[in-house]
């Protein structure tokens, strides 16, 4: 309840910005954060967003409600003929991660993480088809954030997401505790959920180097000489501990690494490089348990060989025409149009920094130039005639249904006027 009225206060300070995009009015929400918000539609009861597809499937999600009145939960549901289905009933938190996107069902979904604690870990993602009637599709569960991504705009989507729950507590550690939690990529084809880490090697020996880089050669020397469990007894201080579980924590990353992107045998030859000799069985052992126990028994299929998709093409709505009367929420394309009209992204959820404390109202408005993917992820921005680093950054976890052609999402370049602090 305490940590539920902190985040209620902070939702205090909340400043709201109208936004436009091809004439069409939402928000920009200003958050207050030491780092990157997590873009949450609704968090204790705070934040809505509403909209109907153009299956003529409802979409709501927003504050838990009794009777008239609104209460520090939130709820989701999907509406269609007078007929509902209740997707998430007092929880902490609800996030929409897509909507409109096909995640390799063959049809449009809507993707929501649902945190009923609110304490930000160990999230469910639940995926509805937008087809009449709506359903159930999968659940992942097992991870502390999901995020879908056409990481390398080849018209396939990945599910971007983290083994935490498994690695919580993992030798005496707290998952907070590590610089991040085993990195999983998820993807499905026809239907079935299979891991394709391996196709993102570049990733995970990104994360590989930064760690090493953090390893002193003395306290690699000195860890090794030790037990491998670090017991209390065999420590001269408190500092010493400190340094040796530090220590001890990025070996671990390193070797989870590697074996989350299915390279083993890298794996154990890190873990030989950098573990206490005594301990290595044991380690290799415990290690190998959380691997296969933790959010992997969620996949239809085992891992396979990598396999490159095809470049995906860029609509450019920037130097070409938009053709107007026709968006995926709902009407019909004009047939006198001789290619189908291409449908701009539609905000799910922005958010940007607040306002320095003299700047008290929006006075300009700057235009905004992003690509945003097929599962509706910003994937670059730049800002047209001007620099604003902070609003560029907050971009990166601005949502979108995205663009529509032909009826299927596609990837697309366009423009976004923001009233801005100056």
């Amino acid at each position: 309840m305490q940590r539920r009225l902190v985040r209620s206060l902070m939702k205090s300070t909340l400043r709201f910005l109208s936004v436009l995009l091809s004439g069409i009015p939402f928000w920009l929400i200003a958050v207050h954060s030491q780092g990157q918000a997590q873009d949450i539609t609704c968090e204790d009861g705070s934040g809505e967003y509403s909209t109907r597809f153009s299956t003529g499937i409802g979409v709501i999600v927003g504050p838990l409600r009794e009777h008239s009145f609104a209460e520090r939960a939130c709820a989701a549901k999907l509406v269609w003929n007078e007929q509902e289905i209740s997707v998430a009933s007092d929880a902490g938190q609800v996030g929409i991660d897509v909507l409109g996107a096909d995640l390799g069902f063959g049809k449009p979904v809507v993707a929501f993480q649902i945190d009923k604690s609110g304490a930000g870990s160990n999230r469910t993602y639940q995926i509805y088809s937008l087809a009449k009637p709506p359903h159930l599709l999968y659940t992942i569960t097992g991870a502390d954030s999901y995020r879908a991504a056409d990481t390398d705009l080849d018209g396939r989507v990945e599910i971007w997401t983290d083994d935490a729950a498994a690695v919580d507590g993992f030798e005496s550690v707290p998952s907070v505790d590590f610089d991040f939690a085993p990195t999983v990529v998820f993807r499905f084809e026809k239907g079935r959920l299979v891991d394709v880490g391996s196709e993102f090697l570049s990733y995970y020996d990104t994360q590989v180097a930064k760690l090493r880089s953090q390893v002193s050669e003395h306290d690699l020397a000195e860890f090794k000489q030790r037990d491998g469990s670090l017991s209390a007894n065999t420590l001269r201080s408190g500092e010493e501990l400190h340094r040796l579980i530090r220590t001890k924590i990025r070996v671990l990353e390193i070797a989870c690494a590697y074996l989350y992107s299915a390279r083993e045998r890298e794996a154990w030859s890190a873990l030989e490089e950098m573990w206490p000799p005594e301990d290595l069985e044991r380690i290799r052992a415990a290690i190998s348990t959380v691997h296969q126990r933790g959010i992997l028994h969620n996949l239809d299929h085992s891992r396979r060989p990598p396999q490159r998709g095809h470049q995906a093409k860029i609509y450019d709505a920037v130097s070409n025409s938009v053709v107007a009367g026709y968006s995926p929420l709902g009407g019909a394309p004009d047939s006198s149009q001789l290619e189908p009209p291409l449908i701009q992204p539609k905000s799910i959820l922005l958010r940007r920094p607040p306002p320095s404390p003299e700047e008290h109202s929006p006075s300009a408005n700057e235009m905004v130039e992003l690509v945003v993917d097929a599962a509706g992820k910003v994937r670059s921005a730049k800002v047209i005639n001007g620099t604003d680093e902070p609003l560029v950054e907050a971009s990166a976890g601005w949502q979108f249904i995205p663009a529509f052609r032909d009826g299927r999402p596609v990837a697309c370049r366009f423009r976004l006027s923001v009233w801005t602090f100056k």
